[in-house]
């Protein structure tokens, strides 16, 4: 019998130790979950590949849905450090192309695409549920930074919430084969230049 996750929040890393032994776990489910989907992937597979015990694998992640929202959640904090950019010449068109290299990255392994997103949408705990708190959120911080929005006002979160779930309904539409990588990309630009027009700060 599969083994019934406890309703609680994943433990987090107290030591340098243990953040390896988390970002290898991480790392394994990212890969198998590319091979399997969410569906293929076994947590004891997750455990062997991520060179842990199952028990330890189950204190960080006490469920699969939580473990793939985490993938997600990494992959996001990965793109935002490494390869978010812009010249800020023009912010707007800035974030809208720092959301389409988004999108392509999250959509260059479609199994483990679908399997963030649909982890992501059904686990409280992920980034994207806790969108509430824009601010907060990688991809808001990111977003208004581009935009110059140091102090954003209330209108602002709005708007960049409006984009989030613009750009959040899009990469579901690509993963399922609900519209082209062509048609994603421009409406995720489009979606940028007219929603952010309005932000305090986006020129």
């Amino acid at each position: 019998m599969p083994r019934t996750a406890e309703a609680r929040a994943p433990a987090s890393p107290a030591s340098k130790d243990q953040v390896v032994r988390r970002g290898r776990i991480l790392a394994a489910a990212a890969d198998l979950g590319a091979r399997a989907g969410l569906e293929g992937v076994q947590m004891h597979e997750v455990a062997k590949d991520g060179g842990v015990a199952i028990g330890t694998l189950y204190r960080y992640f006490p469920s699969k849905t939580q473990l793939f929202a985490t993938v997600f959640e990494e992959q996001i904090r990965r793109f935002v450090g490494d390869g978010w950019a812009g010249d800020g010449t023009d912010p707007t068109g800035d974030v809208g192309e720092m959301l389409v290299h988004l999108y392509r990255e999250l959509t260059r392994r479609p199994r483990l695409g679908v399997a963030m997103v649909q982890s992501a949408a059904a686990n409280h705990a992920s980034v994207w549920a806790a969108e509430a708190e824009l601010v907060q959120s990688t991809l808001g911080r990111a977003v208004l930074g581009t935009l110059g929005v140091a102090e954003p006002t209330e209108r602002d979160v709005s708007v960049v919430r409006l984009l989030m779930y613009s750009w959040w309904g899009i990469l579901k539409a690509g993963l399922t084969g609900k519209t082209t990588q062509a048609q994603a990309e421009a409406e995720t630009r489009l979606a940028a230049r007219l929603l952010l027009a309005s932000c305090s700060a986006s020129g």
